[in-house]
Order: C-alpha cells, then sequence, then structure tokens
C-alpha cells in the first residue's frame, strides 16, 4: 500500500504543478501554492515555516520530497516507468557507490554562485525551475497546438467550446536550454534511473543528508536476507548494496518499490527496533563534474539591429533601445530580483498580456532565461497582479491592486525627432489614449497639431505607450526601467465637462 499511496499521490501533484505552467484559462488559482512548497523557491523566499515543515518531514519519512513532492523526480519516474515497458527488454539496475565528491562540490558550487550574484548556476540545477522552463518553452506550444487542433474540429461542428490561441516560442535560448534540458534528463532516467537526483541535484543532496538521521527508513532484516540481489535490481537510486545488506539512506528516494519485490520479506519501512550502527561507505569519485559556461551568441540579430539603427539615423530619427531592462512589478529592485528569481517561468506562463519573456543578456551573464518585461506583444495591464501572486520564490513580492497602481518599474521617455507629429506633421495621440495614469497629454504644438507632453513622476511603466506607439522603425514613446521600483504619484482623473444645453445648440 506504501508503493500504491505514493504513486497516487505523485501522480496528483504532478498533474497540477504541470497544470500551473501550462494552463492559459486561468482555471483558479489553488494549484499555485504546490509551486510555493519546493525547496529552493521556499528556501530563496525566506518561507521559514514551509522550510521547517520539507525538514521534519524529512527526518521523519526520508525523502519522500524527491519521490512526492517535486515534479522533475516524478517526471524522471515517468520516464523509467516507460522504460519498463520495452517490448523484449527487462530495466535491471545495480548498486553503485556514491559519488559524494561531486555532489557536495556542486552544492558548494551553488552557495558560492548565490552569494557572488550568479542565480543562473542555481537555476540551471534548481530542479523545480528546470522542469518549469521544460514546460513552458517546450511543452505548452505543443499543448496549445493541440488545443487549436480541437478548436477547429469542434467549431467545424457548430461547438465552440475551444478557442483558438496564438502558438509562439518565447525566445530561442530559452526554448534551447529546455529541450537540452529534457534530452538530458530524459536519457539519464531512461538509462541510470533516478542519477539526476543523486548525483547532479543540489536539492537531492541536501535533503539526503537529512534523511541518513530519518525515523522511519526502509531496513534489511539481516537474517531473512539471502542475498539474492532483486532488491538491488529494482532500485532506480542504486543505492541498496545487497552484498553487504546496507542501504545508502542519503541516495534513497523512498519510492517503495524494492518492498513488493522481496521474496523473502526482509524488507520494511519502519523505526528501528533496535539499536544497530551502519557505517556509510563513501568513495572517493574518481571522475570530477566539469560546469561548463553557456556563451550564447546572437551574430545575425546584432547585425540587423545595426541595419536599422543606420537605416533609421539617416531618416532622422534616434534610437529607442532600452538601456535599464524592466523587472517585473513588485520585484523591489534588480538586485532582489536577480538574487531571488531561479528561472521557473511560471510567471511568464501566466502572464495575461504576455509581457513578460525569458531574458538573454539584458540583465547580463548572472540573468540569463530570468524574466523581463517587453512590450512587443502587449503592455501590463493596470490592474493585474497575477505574476506577483503567483511567484514561489519571493523574488516577485505580493501586490494588491492598489499598491499596482502606483508601483513605478520603469519611466517614459518620449524622443520628439521619432515622433510623427514632428517628422509628418499629423495627427497622432495614441500613446496618450492608451495611458491610464495620464503621464502622457498632448500639448499644443503647431499647425493646429498637439505633441505629447510626459510627466514621469505618475508615470508607472506599464508600456501601453510603447506598444501603440506607430512610428517605425524606432518609437517616439518608450520606457526604461528601473534599477529600484519606485512609487509614483497618485494621479487625479481628469473628468470631462458637461455642457448644459438650454435649447437648441445652434
Amino acid at each position: 500500500m506504501l508503493k500504491k499511496a505514493r504513486i497516487c499521490l505523485a501522480i496528483i501533484i504532478f498533474a497540477l504543478i504541470t497544470f500551473c505552467f501550462l494552463d492559459f484559462t486561468e482555471t483558479g488559482n489553488a494549484h499555485y501554492y504546490l509551486s510555493k512548497i519546493q525547496f529552493v523557491p521556499a528556501l530563496l523566499s525566506s518561507s521559514l515555516i514551509i522550510l521547517a515543515s520539507l525538514i521534519i518531514l524529512t527526518l521523519l519519512l526520508g525523502r519522500i520530497y524527491c519521490s512526492v513532492i517535486c515534479p522533475m523526480g516524478i517526471f524522471q519516474d515517468i520516464i523509467n516507468w516507460f522504460a519498463k515497458k520495452r517490448k523484449g527488454k527487462k530495466r535491471h539496475f545495480h548498486y553503485s557507490p556514491p559519488r559524494t565528491l561531486v555532489r557536495w562540490g556542486i552544492v558548494i558550487l551553488c552557495v558560492l554562485a548565490f552569494f557572488s550574484g550568479l542565480t543562473v548556476v542555481i537555476a540551471l540545477l534548481d530542479p523545480y525551475s528546470a522542469f518549469g522552463r521544460m514546460m513552458v518553452n517546450v511543452f505548452k506550444p505543443i499543448y496549445l497546438s493541440g488545443n487549436n487542433l480541437l478548436a477547429n474540429i469542434f467549431s467545424s461542428m457548430g461547438n465552440y467550446s475551444f478557442y483558438r490561441v496564438n502558438v509562439a516560442l518565447l525566445s530561442v535560448p530559452s526554448f534551447v536550454i529546455g529541450i537540452c534540458t529534457f534530452l538530458l534528463i530524459g536519457f539519464l532516467a531512461w538509462k541510470y534511473g533516478r542519477i539526476w537526483c543523486n548525483t547532479l541535484c543540489p536539492v537531492g543532496t541536501i535533503l539526503g543528508f537529512l534523511s541518513r538521521f530519518s525515523l522511519f527508513k526502509i531496513r534489511i532484516d539481516t537474517e531473512a536476507c539471502n542475498h539474492c540481489g532483486v532488491c538491488s535490481t529494482k532500485c532506480k537510486a542504486s543505492c541498496i548494496n545487497n552484498l553487504e545488506q546496507k542501504i545508502d539512506y542519503s541516495r534513497c528516494i523512498n519510492c517503495f518499490d524494492c518492498l513488493d519485490d522481496c521474496r523473502q520479506h526482509a524488507l520494511s519501512f519502519t523505526m528501528p527496533l533496535r539499536k544497530t550502527k551502519q557505517r556509510q561507505t563513501s568513495d572517493e569519485s574518481r571522475r570530477q563534474f566539469l560546469i561548463a559556461g553557456i556563451a550564447t551568441t546572437t551574430a545575425v540579430p546584432n547585425l540587423m539591429a545595426k541595419a536599422k539603427a543606420v537605416a533609421a539615423s539617416a531618416n532622422g530619427m534616434k534610437s529607442d533601445k532600452r538601456h535599464n531592462p524592466i523587472t517585473p512589478p513588485g520585484s523591489v529592485s534588480r538586485e532582489h530580483f536577480l538574487s531571488h528569481c531561479t528561472s521557473c517561468h511560471l510567471c511568464v506562463s501566466k502572464c495575461p498580456s504576455h509581457v513578460l519573456k525569458p531574458a538573454l543578456m539584458e540583465y547580463g551573464i548572472e540573468g540569463i532565461m530570468q524574466p523581463t518585461v517587453s512590450f512587443e506583444k502587449g503592455f501590463c495591464n493596470f490592474d493585474c497582479t497575477v505574476c506577483s501572486d503567483i511567484c514561489p520564490n519571493g523574488a516577485i513580492l505580493p501586490l494588491t491592486k492598489e499598491q499596482k497602481h502606483i508601483t513605478q518599474m520603469g519611466k517614459v521617455v518620449f524622443i520628439k525627432e521619432n515622433c510623427i507629429v514632428y517628422r509628418r506633421e499629423k495627427n497622432c495621440g495614441a500613446c496618450s489614449e492608451h495611458c491610464p495614469t495620464q503621464a502622457i497629454s498632448m500639448v499644443p504644438y503647431k499647425k493646429g497639431l498637439t505633441i505629447p507632453h510626459v510627466n514621469t513622476d505618475i508615470c508607472v511603466g506599464c508600456g501601453g505607450c510603447e506598444y501603440v506607439c506607430p512610428a517605425y522603425p524606432f518609437r517616439a514613446v518608450h520606457i526604461e526601467g528601473n534599477t529600484v521600483q519606485q512609487k509614483a504619484k497618485p494621479f487625479t482623473e481628469k473628468k470631462e465637462e458637461k455642457i448644459k444645453v438650454d435649447d437648441f445648440g445652434f
């Protein structure tokens, strides 16, 4: 029953977390709390209650987190299940000594990277964030394409339960990293079971250390065991040494697969019945894990941007390139955001306006894949607080609508030389019409025309003006991000004066 209960609970949690990343209909938000109980997000957001709960759970039951709560761990179990279903081939594992130096070397690397501000290292190795990138960048386009196929089929029959949605890659680098993560972890799970969890995952190493002291463990009855080795061949964690009748509890993930397969019933998940001293053996690793930096070159986009700039400058226009990237509203400051975000891309997936995208080099190499605000496909809804509500890491702090209305993530910049009113002497005013705070107003210019005038004190940086500006190839208005998010001054909405007409108006 332990194995069945573990599988049922793991499937439910895996389905809900996966739905968090794939869903585009905003069907409830209760399942978002499952993202907040992940280990690294709880650690970075200083959620002491969640951290204490996970530690107590590990000290009681061992690495239940890795087999039931962690979506990446469950994903590996699914791959392993498919590997076992291959026709004509039986899946056998075998005991392997722990790679202690590699495991703790990665933990030390993550700690040093955190204090050095290189959160990208943690983002690459955090199992929850890696799973999120896989779902958002690889599987969500497939999911949306399936939805569009159903929409076409049902609409042809007069049923409009489904509706078409836009399908596009968020960014090529994030897709490449997502597909490489999927292929790497998928291959390791298919071939070697849980080697990722027990060698490369820093969360697995930390919880593995705690699980050595857990109250309930899978224990071997040395008198009943006949060294047949069946349990060792079924252990996807490769932690059962049947010859010495010992289990490496730092790697055991409590999947309970071995319990049902032991014909002598020598294995049980129990509390210690008598005082026994089991020596944990550790051999030095013969290989060292080498982490290579990822250098992404974008030669073709750079050449296109330079050609665009040359053509625009010849026409008297100025570049609208953003010098300061914009972090999501509620992220406090760029420093706070970069030190807490693990690039799980949950906010990118759930943003209803599609203004969040994975960064390339906007924040520098330490911020690769972390979300940044871009107004290419829309603007930040004035009343929307979705990203701050669902962030599990504390990188984006919760905001009420009232707080969001005065949170200034950036300031508007007006480039007169690019404006259609200035260049073509034609009426426009699109930026002013779409500004929710009236930070852009139209003032008299010449020949009866009006031209934009900005008030940065009441601007919140929502990007409505930048999104709708028709100037090409460079916009006349754009948003520059604030390094530290500020508090905008409240604005007073102008009321239209009503003219009372006593008689006919002529």
